[in-house]
Parts: structure tokens; sequence; C-alpha cells
């Protein structure tokens, strides 16, 4: 596909995972993070699942999928989830989501220059720079008070998971229409946390508008980002996936002011240019895909 439709699928992906925050805050305060993250993975897999079923190329395309990338893809998507809310529970919401989306371009860009020997431009390096800076100052509360080391290893770990993920799917691009491995990928990846289910209280997701909260945050947040952000990888390379995968932030920014209105600081306002202006750089970057 032309590349910059590519790249508006994972922008696009990113927005959408970006009204997280937003969408969670509808469920009750007695949620549980990992039935939060579990669930998502199920309702998600089950859209894409549906996606998939739709076209009959899809549809025969499911034993084509590479079994190696799979297991790679959705073992580690599974447990970028579980170790992410473990994460931010220890370190907290700010510091422990700065480590994830931040490390997780650095984990990409070492994977490539180690094993591909892919060395980016200084450019798109100066644009990734300026977009994990940017990112970091949008989601740093200043206050590190409680943060406990275990959140921080747990933080990077969720990175390295995301990173690992993106890496296996973009190297199953080729083999399969995205919607199959996204579908695939999911369907793993929900069955792998499924133990979840027997180990947390889940009472609370059954009551109320928890169910309808839940569907929303599976279907628009998980499935439908997650079937654009499969589909871009199939022309956008995983670094620069990863890097305009930090436009999530600067949603969760957006709305968090213009909705629940939260203040707009200086050093927000700092990150969300900054953030910008690397996406920019990055995403006009011609040798950003060094192939």
């Amino acid at each position: 596909m032309p590349r910059p439709f590519a790249l508006l699928a994972v922008l696009a992906a990113a927005m959408l995972w970006g009204t997280t925050g937003t969408i969670q805050s509808f469920l009750p305060d007695s949620r549980e993070p990992l039935v939060v993250g579990a669930v998502r993975l199920w309702v998600g897999a089950a859209s894409l699942v549906l996606l998939a079923l739709a076209p009959p190329a899809a549809r025969r395309s499911f034993r084509q999928v590479p079994r190696g990338p799979l297991l790679l893809a959705g073992g580690f998507i599974g447990l970028y989830n579980l170790l992410f809310f473990a994460a931010v529970t220890r370190a907290g919401v700010g510091i422990g989501t700065a480590i994830t989306i931040g490390s997780a371009p650095l984990w990409v860009a070492l994977y490539e220059a180690a094993y591909l020997r892919l060395r980016p431009s200084p450019r798109k390096l100066a644009g990734q720079a300026l977009s994990v800076l940017g990112a970091c100052l949008l989601v740093l509360s200043g206050q590190s008070e409680g943060v406990q080391p275990l959140g921080l290893l747990l933080a990077l770990g969720a990175g390295l998971s995301y990173a690992t993920y993106s890496l296996a799917s973009s190297a199953m691009s080729g083999a399969a229409p995205s919607t199959t491995i996204a579908a695939s990928t999911f369907t793993l990846a929900a069955l792998l946390t499924t133990p979840v289910f027997f180990l947390v209280p889940f009472a609370w997701a059954l009551e109320g508008t928890a169910p309808a909260t839940l569907l929303l945050l599976g279907v628009l947040s998980t499935g439908v980002a997650y079937a654009l952000y499969t589909w871009g990888l199939k022309t956008v390379a995983a670094s620069t996936a990863v890097t305009l995968a930090l436009a999530e932030p600067f949603t969760a920014w957006l709305l968090a002011t213009f909705l629940v209105g939260e203040p707009a600081t200086a050093l927000k306002l700092t990150g969300a240019a900054l953030l910008l202006v690397g996406l920019y750089v990055v995403t006009t970057e011609k040798r950003a895909e060094g192939l």
C-alpha cells in the first residue's frame, strides 16, 4: 500500500489507544487492572476474528500464519498487557507509562542495529529522540513518591514486550492478510491471559454499565486499533511504527484537557510540541525504513 496510508493507519491506531484512559474512567473504582487487560484482549480478539472471517481470502489464510512469529507476537502482547498494568500500580501511572512507551523504540532500535544491521539516519534518530522526550513530558507527573524499583523493571519489561510484539508482527506481514495475523495473535494472547479470571475477582465487570464500557474498550481501542496497526506494519518498519505509537499519550492528553478539564501546564504543552515535531520528522524521513 502507499506509505502515507500505512503511516496514517499506525497513527490512527495510536489515537484509538489514547482513548483507553478516558473510557476506563467510566468503569467502577473497584475495577481490577489485570481483569481490564484480560477482558480487553478477549473482546479485541473476538472482534478481530469477526473481521478476519468476513473476507474469503482472509478466512482461508489462517494456516499461512507462521507459527514461530505468531507465538512470539501473541505471547508478548499478552505479557505486555499484564506487565504494564502491574508496572503502573507499583511505579505510578506517569513514570510507569513514560518508561514503557519511551523504552519500546529503543528496544526496537537495538534489535535492528544488532541483528538486522539497520542504522537509522541522523534525522530519524533526532525525530525519535524528540518524540520520546515529548511523550515522557506529557505523561510524567513530576512526583516519584511511592515508586518501587520492581515497578521500574516491570515497565522496562512491558516496553520490551511491546517492541517484541511489533517486530514479530512485522515479520509475519507478508505471510497472510493483516486481519488474519491480528486475529491469530490476539486469540493466542487472550488464551494465555485466561488464568487472570481464576486469580483476580471480576464480579464488578458484570455489573451496571461495566460490560458496555469493557465492550467499547475491547472493540475500539483494541480490536480496531490493532487491526489498523497490523495493517500499517505491512509497509512501515517496526522502528517507525513504535515511534508513531507515541501519539497515544498525545491523544490521551487532548482528551484529558478538553473533556475532563485537566489544566494544560507549560510542561505538558512543551511535551506536546516536541512530540508533534518528532513525529513529523520521523514520518517525513525518506530513509526511515532502511529498506
